[in-house]
């Protein structure tokens, strides 16, 4: 399944781009006047190899949930067992992700891909629904949590493929029940030290500058957190030319799902609305997977999380905004929405100058 996903990724249709940029020189505004969003409208019609692309809608969150084995050395003050807890307060409709999806008529999938703790009982996923108001369950555990990468690798190759083709899996069904966009979300305490370890892995950033706070942590925990990054990516070396085998040696299962997911959007030509540092980190893991599905990303926000900022730059993505944000989830993504939605819009809806009769300088 990955192979083939890899293979049917493709780079940006130059034909629709160029279309794209000549259509924005016929709308009824100045040249270059919404900045940013004219630049997004036209990566998404290359994406699309259409001019307009399709309305990115309706929005899909894909929030894959797993826990760590480095959790052992104190990287988080949050007990392991606040993962399933979270999970039942995502299926009950009750955390900020699910009030974000709420607003903007987003569906909420939940996919446990390595949770070490018995989850809820909650509504098991209907691959064919899209119900915002309905948030679902997909089970997919590969393991009940990684394993501690201060002393082994943290997955097995075998391992690491499988959470990667979850992720794919989860793409497809989304995008065939109707999806326009897909957006990232995460949920795993102590998931910011693989992240940093996969940011500093596949960029080269000194630990030091790809590790944050997460949820918050005073100096003496947050220089051993770094030190732990540090001790782990001397121990294993991973290859940044094998993403797998980084994905194995310091990763996360939801890490490596979520790169899946971006790999799946991206073999589809769904754009794919990334989240924060956990996202970031996976959206590394799949381009070097495939460097042309960095074409299929938006970068929703930055977050608060440095390492989000270093890995944001390594793919050469802007942030569409910054709110301070560091909870995952997929809140920034979703907050980010309505502005990958206008940009499109524009390319629908606006008039030309010749249309509407309007003189042009």
């Amino acid at each position: 399944m990955l192979e083939t996903t890899i293979a049917a990724i493709r780079p940006a249709d130059e034909a629709a781009m160029a279309a794209a940029r000549e259509l924005h020189g016929r709308l009824t505004k100045p040249a270059g006047s919404l900045g940013a969003l004219e630049d997004l409208s036209v990566r998404l019609a290359g994406l699309a190899g259409a001019c307009p692309p399709p309305l990115p809608e309706p929005a899909a969150v894909a929030i894959f949930a797993g826990d760590h084995g480095v959790h052992a050395q104190g990287v988080s003050p949050w007990p392991q067992e606040v993962t399933g807890q979270m999970i039942g307060n995502f299926l009950a409709g009750g955390a900020v992700v699910n009030a974000f999806a709420r607003q903007a008529g987003a569906s909420v999938t939940v996919v446990d891909v390595g949770v070490a703790t018995p989850l809820p009982t909650g509504p098991i996923a209907d691959p064919a629904g899209l119900d915002p108001a309905v948030p679902r369950l997909v089970v997919a555990s590969v393991r009940r949590g990684t394993r501690d990468f201060t002393v082994t690798a943290a997955l097995t190759r075998d391992e690491a493929l499988a959470a990667v083709q979850t992720g794919i899996r989860i793409a497809d069904e989304l995008i065939d029940a109707g999806a326009g966009i897909l957006l990232t979300g995460d949920m795993g305490i102590g998931n910011t030290t693989p992240a940093a370890a996969l940011i500093a892995a596949f960029t080269g950033a000194d630990p030091l500058d790809a590790t944050g706070r997460g949820t918050g942590i005073d100096d003496p925990t947050y220089a051993h957190k770094v030190a732990v990054v540090r001790s782990a990516l001397a121990r294993h070396s991973p290859d940044p030319a094998d993403p797998l085998g980084v994905l194995a040696a310091v990763g996360g299962l939801e890490h490596a799902a979520l790169a899946g997911l971006i790999l799946g959007a991206a073999a589809r030509r769904a754009p794919v609305l990334l989240d924060g540092v956990i996202a970031v980190s996976a959206a590394l893991a799949a381009a070097a997977f495939a460097p042309a599905a960095v074409g299929a990303m938006v970068a929703g926000h930055r977050s608060a999380e440095p390492g989000a900022t270093v890995a944001l730059r390594h793919l050469g993505l802007d942030p569409l905004i910054d709110l301070g944000l560091r909870l995952g989830e997929g809140t920034g993504a979703l907050l980010a929405l309505p502005v990958v939605t206008g940009a499109v819009r524009v390319l629908h809806e606006v008039a030309t100058f010749d249309s509407a009769g309007v003189a042009e300088k």
